[in-house]
């Protein structure tokens, strides 16, 4: 293999593979980058993947003369630590010999890296050949979605997913598609996001299909979105679920495989409040401010934020308190208020994490009881449910 490749497009491409190979594994080649180099009559292609055995991306760059095709496996640590250190030069020469040895070449620097054999690599799913059902595995449905509304319902839901817990399927963000309906879901059991979108091309009828995917796989789906009109296909399996990106041909410039969380999602409906009576309408950045700020006189033992909402003058006084360090008190106007006076303690960091991925400048909030849970909305495809805190 020989090729002669532009080195802003390779470090782009190895910054994100990289990102999908396993950090720490006695398996040495979940450690590295494949290279594929191809040379056919439509022109030149450098084609990475890598993987940690449960999330796999390919991502093919076309900044590349290929003098000699061929593969070699990569440790993707080193090799991403040369082609960043090598910024003073417009193009790389890479090439192996049959010992798998990679040499990498600069105007004025020379690399060896030691390769592993190639056929010690796993093998990933091929995308075509998944959705013409020819490989292995049951197509449980395909569909096709912008990559700019996709990466809004992701950020929507992403963050409050659990982070260490026995509960694997609350690792994930519940992905559903009903009809022309496309919703994502996640909770780590005190919060709960919730975002949906109208499916772009979407069947009304089509038979309703979800899955769990891991917060690693949707966390390389967010980087690989360049432009937000970007056609994403979408296919989920059994046990897998696929993103291909770019043109309507398959596969586009890059694909992501992620395996799927085993288990049952929680069922969220039911933790949706129905019966508040308590209505508030809210400047987002105008809460968001004072939230932040009364945060900061919190610690471990007093980390809520009480929030006392007065309908006479349709105010909204924050107030927190550490020991020994101080207390807050912030009131800002509401743009509305329906129902009686009610006041209830947050974790303020709850709140900020909603409020900064809402798009509406104004925003809903409902609210029950001190003890009941509080629901926030924002226009009509983002609720979000918080379990509130004793302020005792």
């Amino acid at each position: 293999m020989k090729v002669i490749v532009d080195r802003s497009a390779l470090l782009e491409a190895v910054n994100l593979v990289s990102s999908a190979v396993a950090v720490r594994t006695p398996k040495i080649q979940l450690t590295c980058i494949k290279l594929t180099a191809t040379k056919s009559s439509s022109g030149s292609e450098l084609t990475l993947e890598g993987t940690d055995a449960e999330v796999a991306l390919r991502l093919s760059i076309s900044q590349v003369d290929v003098q000699k095709p061929g593969t070699v496996l990569i440790p993707a640590d080193k090799f991403r630590g040369i082609v960043a250190g090598e910024d003073a030069e417009p193009t790389l020469t890479i090439e192996v010999n049959a010992e798998d040895q990679c040499i990498i070449r600069g105007s004025d620097a020379h690399f060896k890296v030691f390769g592993s054999p190639v056929t010690d690599f796993p093998t990933m799913a091929d995308f075509a050949s998944t959705v013409s059902g020819k490989a292995e595995g049951v197509v449980k449905a395909t569909m096709t979605h912008p990559a700019g509304s996709l990466a809004e319902l992701v950020t929507r839901t992403l963050f409050a997913t659990a982070r260490e817990t026995s509960r694997y399927a609350i690792n994930g963000v519940l992905f559903k598609r009903d009809g022309k309906r496309l919703e994502m879901v996640a909770t780590d059991g005190r919060r709960l996001a919730l975002a949906r979108a109208a499916l772009v091309g979407g069947e009304k009828d089509a038979k309703a299909v979800q899955c769990i995917i891991p917060t690693k796989g949707l966390s390389l789906l967010q980087k690989l979105i360049k432009e937000n009109d970007e056609p994403v296909q979408i296919v989920i399996t059994d046990n897998q679920i696929m993103f291909s990106f770019g043109t309507a041909a398959s596969p586009g410039r890059a694909v992501l495989i992620s395996n799927l969380v085993e288990g049952s999602f929680p069922p969220y409906e039911d933790v949706i409040p129905k019966d508040n009576d308590k209505r508030v309408t809210f400047d987002r950045d105008v809460v968001m401010s004072a939230v932040r700020r009364a945060a900061l006189l919190t610690n471990e033992e007093s980390r809520g934020v009480r929030m006392a909402f007065n309908p006479k003058d349709k105010q909204l006084e924050l107030s927190s308190r550490a020991p020994e360090q101080g207390e807050a008190n912030i009131k800002v106007d509401l743009v509305e208020y329906t129902g009686e006076a009610v006041e209830i303690g947050f974790n303020p960091i709850f709140i900020t994490d909603a409020l900064k991925v809402m798009t509406d400048t104004q925003v809903v909030m409902e609210l029950k009881a001190t003890s009941k849970p509080g629901l926030i909305k924002s226009g009509n495809d983002f609720l979000y449910v918080v379990m509130p805190v004793s302020l005792s």
